[in-house]
């Protein structure tokens, strides 16, 4: 790590993960390389390489922040109201993640990549922010759903998990997928992020 204030640290961070998502809006995954990255910070690419090792570790700690921003979101569900319905529950939830369409577009595509090409460091880092986000929800259920056990609950977190990963290639298609489907004879009912998600709520909670 360069030497420095902790500060001026996280700023440098910060300004890198924000390069990062900017061309994340234009290009992919496999397009972005750290020259890339480096062609839009104030500082050189090879200073890059004081705050993370790969083009993998910033976009984890992009995912990072995807989750912390999630997380302030099922935060204010938990603490903002005494009690909710299932289905007032449900509609929270989906309203929380129609919002964070980057957080789903990073599950979908690049989980396992930025994961297994990341220190243990980053990883854990990310984990925490990862595991928050279970906990929330846990407390959502356990504060709102009294009715649920602690069987039931972990059912509903490893079934809505892996879910969410299936979450953006059905609701950001492209009119290119549109049209190959189309000549494929398959139907296509599009849903918006809400719809899928609040449908999948419901039917987990029993609502």
């Amino acid at each position: 790590m360069p030497k420095g204030s902790p500060e001026l640290t996280a700023a440098r961070k910060e300004e890198i993960v924000n390069a990062c998502e900017k061309l994340y809006q234009t290009m992919s995954f496999k397009e972005i390389t750290m020259k890339e990255i480096g062609s839009v910070t104030s500082f050189t690419r090879t200073s890059i390489y004081n705050y993370f090792q790969t083009k993998e570790e910033i976009f984890l700690a992009l995912f990072q922040r995807e989750y912390d921003r999630w997380n302030e979101d099922l935060t204010a569900i938990l603490s903002g109201n005494e009690r909710l319905t299932k289905t007032q529950l449900a509609e929270k939830i989906a309203v929380s993640l129609t919002g964070r369409e980057q957080l789903l577009k990073l599950l979908s595509m690049n989980n396992y990549d930025m994961e297994r090409s990341s220190r243990l460091e980053q990883l854990t880092a990310f984990k925490k922010s990862y595991g928050r986000s279970m906990q929330l929800l846990c407390m959502l259920l356990e504060k709102f759903c009294p009715e649920m056990d602690a069987a039931d609950i972990q059912n509903f977190i490893y079934t809505f998990y892996p879910f969410m990963f299936g979450i953006y290639p059905y609701t950001a298609v492209t009119e290119k997928q549109k049209t190959a489907m189309k000549d494929a004879g398959i139907h296509y009912a599009c849903q918006t992020v809400y719809e899928l998600i609040y449908s999948c709520l419901i039917r987990l909670l029993g609502g």
